[in-house]
């Protein structure tokens, strides 16, 4: 239903598919999957097309009535954590290696599944059932999500440096939603006391507090107060230490243009300390190379 109502305002607009990627701007395939009703957009996606096709913002209030996910399967051991996700009043999470799905984007989601599942049918499934999650933390009055994540999240390269340069946008973008921060632990602090492995700490309505982590196609539950308080004091310490919500984004805004820019991450980034002391000085990107000045991300 809304890949036919967006089709008919960007026909009546006099926009061609590709016409409309390149103003978004995004690839035409996802214009094009969008209308046949293949991809699930983001309110992003939907608020553009309303700006670009003056539609007086029908395609957003469209979509946010549809029930875009009525019909998802998760893996069977991750059943139990889906359902605490739905029900959750908080989560804290901390996260190594890749983005926490929670905080993912389509293209990042469908590059991680593409690397261990052959069959498209089967990842687009997964990315689907994983996107499904992400709904009720990203709509109005959502649960508290605090994540903090390894600087390794925005290194390692997924996909390509372009589906990374989206990723990092994202992250900025939702990173100013109300219930939401998202913080980065530097990798150039080593006094830094990281947990040993990602984990979440999840806080049910009926008071209960469940520890979370994972290991190779297993989820590993704990309710345990004694092992929940000893984790909660290892997050909470390490998000006192980690950079702060402002300074992460600026991080984070370095790491973007590294991927637009050059096509890569960058080499490293300067002291944090070095930063507080001086918050108006541009950071600057040390490569092999020239630096260049990079402008923080603006709120």
């Amino acid at each position: 239903m809304f890949g036919e109502v967006l089709k008919h305002f960007r026909e009546a607009a006099g926009f061609t598919q590709e016409g409309l990627s390149n103003k978004i701007p995004c690839d035409r395939s996802q214009v094009a999957r969008v209308e046949a009703g293949t991809r699930v957009p983001q309110d992003t996606f939907a608020k553009q097309c309303d700006e670009l096709l003056g539609t007086g913002g029908v395609l957003l209030r469209l979509w946010g009535r549809i029930d875009w996910y009525p019909e998802v399967q998760h893996p069977d051991w991750f059943e139990r954590r889906a359902e605490m996700d739905a029900e959750a009043v908080a989560l804290r999470e901390y996260q190594e290696q890749v983005v926490p799905g929670l905080l993912q984007t389509p293209d990042y989601a469908y590059a991680l599944f593409s690397r261990r599942i052959t069959s498209a049918d089967k990842v687009e499934e997964r990315v689907r059932a994983r996107l499904s999650r992400q709904q009720r933390f990203l709509a109005v009055n959502g649960p508290l999500y605090v994540a903090v994540l390894d600087e390794s999240c925005l290194r390692n390269v997924v996909g390509s440096p372009a589906v990374m340069r989206d990723q990092c946008a994202h992250l900025l973008r939702v990173g100013q939603y109300p219930n939401i921060r998202v913080q980065v632990a530097p990798a150039d602090r080593a006094e830094l006391r990281r947990p040993k492995a990602s984990m979440a700490l999840i806080a049910l309505p009926d008071g209960e507090c469940w520890l979370y982590s994972e290991s190779l196609d297993r989820g590993h539950f704990s309710d345990d107060p004694a092992v929940y308080a000893r984790h909660t004091q290892t997050y909470d310490v390490l998000r006192a230490d980690a950079l702060s919500a402002p300074e992460s984004a600026a991080l984070i805004g370095d790491f973007m243009e590294g991927y637009g820019d050059h096509g890569q991450a960058p080499a490293e980034h300067r002291d944090m300390d070095q930063e507080q002391l001086q918050p108006r000085r541009r950071r600057q990107l040390h490569r092999s190379g020239p630096r260049y000045p990079r402008r923080r991300p603006r709120a």
